[in-house]
């Protein structure tokens, strides 16, 4: 659909469409790029929990699993815990530091046990460990959900191909027979 708007009009709202659609394609790629951000983080923190599980198991602080996991592995969560790892060795409190992982999304869980562990020094292994299956089936159904996704995406295309085909060679022949037939009766 095309749509001419003649004159002042014209000039006045070129312009302006213009720019409305310069914003909203502005909006959509700031949303993509904060999907991908987030689905990265959320691919990043199943390894990073399995591993600061790992870690706790042999007998590793919360702050020291932090400070090696940060440096295993790369990524915005790895960079977390190296910051939150930094400022517990400089003092800071737990209850202060871990929530600066919690910031990131899906992390909530985690930082909150790693917090109640360097506060009052519970074992953290095992709600690690239970948090770490937790994101490792999450992330496994939000892979299924996307390749079950894709296999209707890409039924579209072969359907949009295939169809006509069927109509043309399958049901129209069917149709003209039936319609000579008819046609030739009376």
């Amino acid at each position: 659909m095309i749509i001419l708007v003649d004159g002042a009009a014209g000039v006045i709202a070129g312009p302006a469409i213009g720019y409305g659609a310069h914003l909203w394609l502005a909006r959509q790629r700031a949303a993509q790029q904060e999907r991908l951000a987030e689905a990265r983080v959320h691919a990043e923190l199943a390894p990073a929990a399995d591993l600061l599980a790992a870690t706790l198991a042999s007998g590793a602080g919360p702050r020291e699993a932090a400070e090696v996991v940060g440096r295993s592995l790369d990524g915005t969560v790895a960079e977390r815990l190296r910051q939150v790892a930094a400022e517990l060795r400089l003092g800071g409190e737990p209850a202060v530091v871990w929530p600066r992982l919690a910031a990131l999304p899906g992390a909530g869980g985690l930082a909150r046990c790693m917090e109640r562990a360097g506060i009052s020094g519970v074992p953290a292994v095992e709600p690690v460990a239970r948090i770490a299956a937790e994101l490792r089936a999450e992330h496994g159904r939000a892979a299924a959900a996307r390749a079950r996704r894709a296999g209707v995406l890409v039924t579209l295309p072969l359907s949009a191909c295939f169809l006509p085909a069927f109509l043309a060679l399958g049901v129209a022949p069917v149709l003209i027979g039936l319609a000579g037939g008819l046609l030739g009766r009376h």
